[in-house]
């Protein structure tokens, strides 16, 4: 097996020299089309004929030359930047539909210029989807020099826009935007009575940033549209006080990685108890078992100040790989109730569904894409594996000369502290800046008061003080500061060696560029590396180097600690072993995290079938294609979107105790399948009927009035939202059950109402 991964891997490196060989070889073509001679108005000329050109059928390959040889000048021109080789190559690579790993401080930015150009000249439109609004507006703005000397136009979406706005932004020829503001659009464009009222056209070329936060560590988010939420009630906090009084191993207990907790015997029949319920395991009290398992779930597995915060009296789920708080995302609905109660908030409830789709499906709408990103590799045959994208490593302009160090291995969680305290002090001493990556806000607190003791001044960076970020980040790479943060510090921030003096900038090169240290492993070595790459960017010094103990969470779910026996000692351990063994761990987890997502994938991607069935029929009347009078295509929309939406209340409701089919033998996710499919073949013959009768009713009025009366509107007001469906899966894997689980499930399900048994 090692062989065949090994013969697969120099098969790969041979295929990436041979790219980049003819990546180069049409780098020397470009670099000939030299057009420092021309003026203004000559290379202006030239991109109207590329343009004319590319609309009268010329394929864009043919035109690539040309195009990037017009943009390195205009970029020259107009901003002062001279493309480096490797930018071209990247671009390049961009055009042929990959994704690129190209590191921090490598100018992706202007590279996505090239391609995003080249594709434009069609008139058929080319997105870049950025991480978040401000990255969206900045390269918008930053680049608009370029396009629109080249004739073409340029705008960003942002979050709050009119409708007009944004349609004329989409209607640009190169649209920044963020990828769930767009999918958000995608989403209120399906639900319009009105062509006029839709923002997007037909979708053509996309090239994604941070592709592989997008592409992977966001792309089962499910973006939702819902109407006005309405109160939950006071349920959760009863279910809340129920759970508060089951105790560990007497009541419940937590699977092999505690990504889960599920009731034993004893549990049951104290939840029954309490809740005065009878039989938790009927059929007609499966509401109450999925309502108690989500109050067990908010009390024992989610951590306030790690996996949300608190802040004016609302809930803030914290994003576990950017460290930010997640803007407009929720749990789902029983889920996020349930956690409202154990912070003893009122809850809202998310209102009825009118339309959802992940960002994966949503990125498939697009007929070619593209992506670019620091951290790819590690992921490779994941990106191959769902969305076919090769990934390709372009080398970097100057050589990455960072030192990244073995990590530090220690006992115990004390000897870590006092040993990561010990390394911040004697590195500070000398003046150079050290930026620390924490595993949470509440090791980045703990962290900033044990070095306030060592009187270590330092910066904190994490969700509670997010407003200081861009003034924190300035600063990081000054002499002598020192900077703790989340995972906020390790995406999409450029820190300059210096804070931007040159003077500041000799120094701490001299002193050696910044040192990162990181505290903790991230589940995927994809985050680790991300925080690496805040040092040593373009040819600049740093080094990196991670503190692990045995006791960190990741280290126990594998049960390393015991490979120490009980030993303890205040030195880092040395054993080569370890060092390959956490390296196993990151790459189970990261196959693990791959296989939650291929799972999710069988739940979301039927549904998503049934959806784009529907949407087309319901496009084509909205169009007008189908002939039918304004009336008829007025009721016909209205009721595809009602039943629409009915489904996904039907689609939520099975999918919350479907995993229960696994105990009598049925596979969950083809039992999902069979019911949706026979809910879903019932939807024509009710539009069909529904509208017959509506169409009776308004006697074949065209008249928008009657349509009000009859209601034949959209809703008054909606809202859109994210929801984190990772927990669904912990919610309902039935492969972690324990075995006291699934007995106590026999018991209290099929023994106990055969046998009459009260208790058992």
């Amino acid at each position: 097996m090692n062989l065949a991964v090994k013969l697969l891997r120099e098969f790969k490196d041979r295929d990436t020299r041979h790219k980049l060989k003819g990546y180069r070889d049409k780098v020397e073509l470009i670099r000939e089309r030299n057009l420092e001679a021309w003026d203004d108005q000559q290379l202006q000329a030239e991109s109207l004929r590329l343009k004319e050109a590319a609309k009268s059928g010329t394929p864009l390959d043919g035109l690539l030359v040309d195009a990037y040889a017009l943009v390195c000048e205009a970029a020259k021109r107009t901003l002062g930047l001279q493309p480096y080789d490797v930018q071209i190559m990247a671009a390049i690579a961009l055009h042929e539909g990959s994704l690129i790993e190209q590191h921090t401080g490598e100018g992706k930015t202007l590279s996505a210029v090239m391609p995003a150009y080249l594709h434009a000249l069609t008139d058929e439109g080319v997105h870049v989807l950025t991480f978040n609004d401000y990255l969206a507006n900045r390269d918008a703005d930053w680049m608009s020099l370029i396009y629109r000397f080249l004739g073409l136009t340029v705008s960003a979406v942002q979050v709050g826009m009119s409708l007009s706005e944004k349609r004329e932004a989409y209607a640009a020829d190169i649209t920044y935007v963020t990828a769930k503001e767009a999918g958000f659009d995608y989403l209120r464009d399906t639900i319009v009575l009105d062509e006029v009222d839709t923002v997007h056209r037909p979708f053509h070329y996309v090239i994604v940033d941070e592709a592989d936060s997008l592409l992977l560590d966001e792309a089962r988010v499910p973006l939702v549209i819902a109407g006005e939420p309405g109160s939950s009630g006071n349920d959760g906090i009863r279910f809340a006080a129920v759970a508060q009084q089951l105790e560990q191993d007497e009541d419940y207990d937590f699977d092999e990685f505690k990504r889960n907790v599920y009731l034993n015997e004893a549990g049951s029949a104290k939840a029954e108890s309490l809740l005065g319920c009878g039989n938790l395991y009927e059929s007609h009290n499966s509401h109450l078992l999925i309502t108690l398992n989500c109050a067990l779930h908010a009390e024992l597995l989610l951590k306030k100040d790690v996996d949300y915060i608190v802040r004016d009296g609302k809930i803030e789920l914290i994003d576990e790989y950017t460290g930010r708080v997640a803007e407009n995302r929720y749990l789902p609905d029983g889920l996020q109730a349930a956690l409202s109660a154990k912070e003893g908030l009122q809850s809202k409830a998310g209102g009825k569904i009118l339309g959802t789709i992940t960002l994966q499906h949503f990125l498939s709408l697009y007929p070619k894409i593209c992506g670019m990103t620091a951290t790819a590799h590690a992921s490779a045959m994941e990106f191959e594996d769902i969305y076919t994208l090769q990934v390709v490593q372009i080398p970097p302009n100057r050589p990455n000369i960072r030192i990244d160090h073995p990590h530090r291995i220690y006992t115990h969680k004390e000897a870590k502290r006092k040993a990561l305290v010990q390394e911040i002090l004697s590195v500070h001493s000398t003046g150079r800046p050290i930026l620390i990556g924490t595993s949470s806000v509440e090791e980045s607190d703990m962290l900033a008061e044990a070095l306030a003791v060592a009187s270590v001044p330092c910066h904190v960076l994490n969700a509670k003080n997010d407003a200081k970020e861009a003034e924190i980040i300035a600063k990081a790479g000054e002499i002598g500061a020192v900077t703790v943060s989340t995972n906020m510090a390790g995406r999409g921030v450029d820190i300059r060696l210096g804070g931007g003096s040159p003077t500041q900038a000799e120094a701490v090169t001299k002193l050696g560029g910044l040192y990162v240290i990181g505290t903790h492993m991230h589940q995927s070595v994809r985050i680790d590396n991300q925080l690496r790459g805040r040092s040593g960017r373009q040819g600049d010094p740093g080094a990196s180097v991670f503190f692990v103990s045995l006791e960190d969470e990741l280290m126990l779910r594998f049960g390393i600690d015991k490979a120490i026996r009980g030993l303890k000692q205040d030195e880092a351990l040395g054993e080569s072993v370890l060092h390959s063994k956490i390296a196993h761990i990151q790459r189970v987890m990261m196959g693990q995290n791959f296989h939650i997502r291929q799972e999710l994938n069988c739940y979301s991607d039927m549904v998503e079938e049934q959806r784009r069935m529907l949407y087309e029929e319901r496009l084509g009347i909205l169009k007008g294609e189908t002939p039918m009078s304004p009336s008829e295509q007025r009721v016909r929309l209205y009721y595809i979107d009602k039943f629409w939406a009915d489904h996904l209340t039907y689609v939520s409701y099975i999918r919350e105790g479907i995993h229960l089919t696994s105990l009598v033998n049925r596979n969950p996710i083809d039992e999902f399948h069979a019911q949706i499919i026979q809910a879903y073949e019932q939807i024509p013959a009710k539009i069909n009927r529904e509208s017959a009768n509506m169409l009776v009713k308004l006697g074949g009025s065209n008249d928008p009035a009657m349509w009000e009366k009859f209601g034949l509107k959209n809703p008054t007001s909606t809202w859109t939202y994210i929801i984190n469906d990772q927990y669904m899966q912990y919610l309902q894997n039935p492969g972690s059950w324990t075995p006291g689980t699934i007995i106590a499930y026999w018991m209290r399900k099929i023994l106990r109402p055969i046998f009459g048994w009260s208790k058992f």
